[in-house]
């Protein structure tokens, strides 16, 4: 026990809506503070210090979805739009991109575009593909046979190309975080009575020790291998066998213990992160019942993810694992909110009423994992956790993206190799949850597809809340008074200490949050906290907000920028004069120049941090830098912080507002074509690159060109299609609207066609005839 202190739609194509939450997509990545490393450092912790790739393909299918739920239910939708989420590569076609999705290029390359100024990137990854897949699952399984050839081709056509594509040099400062092949090592704890799992086990062996070598070669990739989730591998029985199992693994490797950064825990499944009332390991007044003997626990000490990463923590390292490892958990799904929620401990004297009055996990069995109905979503994506210290959380991430579907509820024929699993059938009485329904939610279609309804209930359900009830109605709608008075009480090189005035409300505040450039760092059921894991002489804007039992949020404080110490330094306490004169000079459509004052000190400044939105975006020597990687007319608010030798900081300047120029207009000169396409039967994937070839960047585009056989276009993405008999016109999604002079987007397409496929030989852009490669 733990110290108790999408697939897109069957459409045309899924295009982002014309709201400010969705068109910020490449704009406004989770942000919590900035720092510095080179391609060859590795850290402890990738996540501190950085932001988060937003996947722009999965936030649009939520702006969409938000479109078909409206009013409030589709309001808080939008609010999900920057959260980061994971990039899942299921299949070795989902590296170049298929009909689900763009390619890994894509995503890697949309996650340098997100990057502000010198602030690392950490980039979500899943890799899940090997031979056999989920053994003892039909749902999810893969295209690979568990056999000697299904392995080399997983290392050669499916691991290989990603480790090499992540080690080039343009994405080498990228901290790629890779939860590898969910469900796959703990299949071996647990299943190997299935004649599948049996065959699997040497391909998952050596397929899992393969990649961790290789993604560790490539750099820049922390490794957290998949351990299940409490009500898997919770008991002793399992966990012990379990830490052997991974142990077995890594040390197999060539690189041993160096190739994994911890272990990530209750991937794409709804285990609570933590049962609040149910605390109490022993039940009645004697203490001799233990809670864990409940039908529902059946013997399991681990309640939630906060008991099963503390446990994992202690048997890993005592095993041979450094201390160094880190734990992750998938939140995406397991918040369990809604007006179903218990909100006490039950006062029942049957042990199993007290238990499933007190529970929050509302599934029939532990065991129930295709889309249980009544879910919410969890803990929204939080960088150094603190609610629990002996299971040194790195980060809760959103590894499943919400509103993907675990597998469909009926049989639904494919090409992607899933089966009918009966877990996803709601009027299904498993053997597995001893003779229980599955609890699954109807209507669901294959894995990895958008789940509508699905996505709306787990928005509903919500907790914490998202701005608001985060559910069916409560009659509680008051939400409590923004926190006011916060301040810094106390700080160091890597922490903060905020304190502020308690906030009111009609039933009571249960707690705070607290957030740095937007991004949760903290919570506390308290008026004052410490955020950890900060870097030093770093400026940070934090705010509050308070929620009370019934899940209303307040609005947000009013922001208080903090400065962490150098961590080094003599006596010297005295601050440097604030800087003065800011001023804007040069302005194009990506860049500000910008100059001040200098500033004075009693030892004098050694530098100053340019902010832009309260973050650090450069950090220079003299009077002056150039804020780079900005958006075309688009205003920006700028500040200059001076610093001097001991690590004292001044107050921020007076800020300065600056906007970008407009992108010019001007049409393009020439242009480069390269069409592919990959062939089927009667269908076919088609994949374009254009290049502007001009001098000028060119603006709203239009691409035009002709089939010469009768081909159809079925589906699209990263781009608009239109077609008029065999004449297809193509516009620009919402993030490649402008191709900078020699820039390129690419885009792609599934289609029909019957007897030949014969490529379009001609194209035109805006009207000019292109280069066709």
């Amino acid at each position: 026990m733990r110290s108790r202190s999408r697939r897109p739609r069957d459409r045309a194509a899924v295009r982002p809506l014309a709201v400010a939450a969705t068109l910020a997509l490449a704009a406004a990545p989770v942000c919590v503070a900035a720092s510095s490393a080179s391609a060859a450092e590795r850290v402890d912790n990738p996540f501190v210090g950085a932001d988060q790739y937003v996947n722009s393909y999965w936030t649009a299918n939520v702006a969409e979805a938000a479109a078909e739920a409206g009013g409030d239910l589709g309001a808080k939708m939008l609010t999900l739009t920057d959260t980061p989420t994971s990039v899942w590569m299921d299949r070795t076609s989902a590296i170049e991109g298929n009909a689900d999705g763009p390619g890994l290029r894509y995503h890697l390359d949309a996650a340098l575009e997100q990057q502000q100024g010198d602030t690392p990137m950490v980039f979500n990854l899943v890799i899940y593909n090997l031979p056999g897949r989920d053994c003892y699952a039909l749902a999810s399984n893969g295209l690979l046979p568990a056999t000697a050839a299904g392995l080399a081709e997983y290392e050669s056509e499916y691991i290989d190309p990603i480790a090499d594509m992540l080690a080039e040099q343009q994405y080498e400062n990228l901290r790629v975080v890779a939860t590898i092949e969910p469900d796959s090592l703990p299949n071996l704890v647990t299943n190997m009575h299935e004649p599948k799992c049996q065959q699997s086990d040497p391909y998952y062996r050596a397929g899992v020790a393969y990649a961790l070598d290789r993604l560790y070669e490539a750099g820049n990739v922390y490794s957290y291998i998949d351990a299940a989730h409490s009500g898997w591998l919770g008991w002793d029985s399992n966990a012990g066998p379990a830490v052997n199992v991974f142990k077995d693994v890594v040390t197999s490797t060539e690189h041993g213990y160096a190739t994994v950064a911890g272990f990530v825990t209750n991937t794409a499944n709804s285990t609570p992160l933590h049962e609040p009332f149910l605390e109490d390991t022993t039940f009645g007044s004697g203490g001799g019942t233990q809670v864990r003997q409940a039908e529902f626990y059946e013997w399991n000490r681990d309640f939630d993810e906060l008991d099963w990463t503390e446990h994992l923590y202690s048997l890993a390292t005592a095993a041979g694992f450094p201390s160094s490892i880190g734990m992750l958990v998938d939140t995406s799904r397991n918040g369990w909110g809604g007006p179903d929620r218990p909100t006490a401990a039950s006062t029942s004297t049957d042990l199993n009423t007290y238990v499933n009055a007190s529970r929050v996990d509302r599934r029939t069995h532990r065991g129930a994992w295709c889309n249980p109905d009544g879910a919410g979503l969890g803990e929204r994506p939080t960088v150094a956790p603190t609610d629990n210290a002996a299971s040194h959380l790195d980060a809760y991430v959103w590894v499943k993206p919400p509103g993907e579907s675990d597998g469909g509820s009926t049989d639904i024929p494919n090409d992607q190799g899933k089966g009918f699993d009966r877990m996803c059938d709601p009027t299904f009485n498993s053997p597995k949850l001893a003779g229980k329904l599955t609890g699954a939610k109807a209507g669901a279609p294959l894995a990895g597809q958008w789940f509508q309804e699905q996505f709306e209930m787990l928005v509903a359900n919500a907790y914490p809340a998202i701005d608001g009830d985060g559910g069916t109605p409560d009659p509680d709608t008051q939400a409590p008074t923004a926190p006011t008075g916060l301040t810094s009480t106390a700080k160091t090189s890597t922490s903060v200490s905020l304190g502020w005035g308690a906030a009111s409300d009609d039933t009571g505040v249960t707690g705070y949050t607290v957030r740095a450039g937007g991004a949760v760092v903290a919570t506390s059921a308290t008026t004052s906290v410490t955020v950890t894991g900060l870097s030093p002489a770093t400026a940070y804007q934090f705010t509050v907000t308070a929620r009370d039992a019934a899940g209303n949020v307040s609005p947000a404080s009013a922001p208080l920028t903090v400065t962490t110490s150098a961590g080094s330094g003599g006596g010297d306490t005295q601050a440097p004069s604030v800087p003065t004169g800011l001023a804007a000079g040069t302005v194009t459509t990506s860049s500000v120049a910008l100059t001040w004052n200098a500033s004075t000190d009693d030892v004098g400044v050694t530098g100053y941090r340019v902010l832009r939105g309260g973050q650090v975006v450069a950090t220079v020597t003299g009077t002056s830098a150039t804020v780079t990687g900005l958006t075309a007319d688009t205003a920006y608010s700028f500040q200059v912080v001076a610093v001097d030798a001991a690590g004292n900081a001044s107050a921020a300047s007076a800020a300065l507002s600056a906007t970008t120029a407009k992108e010019p207009t001007t049409p393009a000169g020439a242009c480069t074509v390269t069409y592919t396409a990959n062939s089927w039967n009667t269908g076919f994937t088609g994949s374009i690159t254009l290049k502007n070839d001009s001098a000028s960047t060119v603006d709203g585009w239009e691409l035009v060109f002709a089939f010469a056989d009768g081909q159809a276009i079925t589906q699209g993405w990263s781009a608009e299609y239109a077609q008029s008999g065999p004449t297809v016109t193509v516009t620009p999604a919402a993030w490649s609207s402008s191709i900078p002079a020699g820039g390129s987007v690419s885009f792609g397409f599934n289609g029909s066609h019957s007897g030949t496929n014969t490529e379009p030989t001609a194209f035109t852009l805006d009207g000019t005839a292109c280069t066709v490669a």
